[in-house]
């Protein structure tokens, strides 16, 4: 039975700290995938207008191209490229509940952050929500320093 863990990526070096740190593991185990997810931090509930919400909806798909394009698929191609499976999952909102909700959907094992000393959107995105998603998780989480 393969396993699956999550790996929570962000374009920097906290994000490649995570996934280091995966690899090995993922070397460890051996009959592993790693599913590598980068959150673009959105909030539903900002109103706008119609208008607003037309052009809200195209940055969100330019937002996901752009993640895809630089983040995700040059992690892929190096993790297949040392023979480890791996798959990318873009999604908008917030990070510590869609890791957590990503790791149910897919039946991971546990879930791979980085703590973020880096400030900056590093510290952003996993700095108060690294905390928020140890406390609230439904799989183990393993943070990196």
């Amino acid at each position: 039975m393969t396993v699956k863990l999550v790996v929570g990526i962000d374009g920097g070096g906290t994000g490649n700290r995570a996934l280091s740190y995966a690899r090995k593991v993922a070397r460890l185990i051996g009959d592993c995938e790693l599913v590598l997810v980068f959150v673009i931090e959105w909030s539903p509930y900002s109103f706008h207008t119609a208008e607003e919400n037309e052009q809200r909806q195209k940055r969100r798909v330019e937002e996901i191209d752009s993640a895809r394009t630089r983040i995700l698929d040059p992690a892929l191609a190096e993790m297949k490229s040392e023979g480890i499976a791996a798959r990318g999952i873009v999604r908008h909102g917030n990070v510590a509940d869609l890791l957590n909700s990503v790791a149910l959907e897919e039946g991971a094992e546990q879930i791979i952050v980085a703590r973020s000393s880096d400030g900056g959107f590093a510290a952003r995105v996993f700095g108060s929500s690294t905390a928020n998603l140890v406390m609230t998780a439904s799989v183990p989480v393993t943070v990196v320093g």
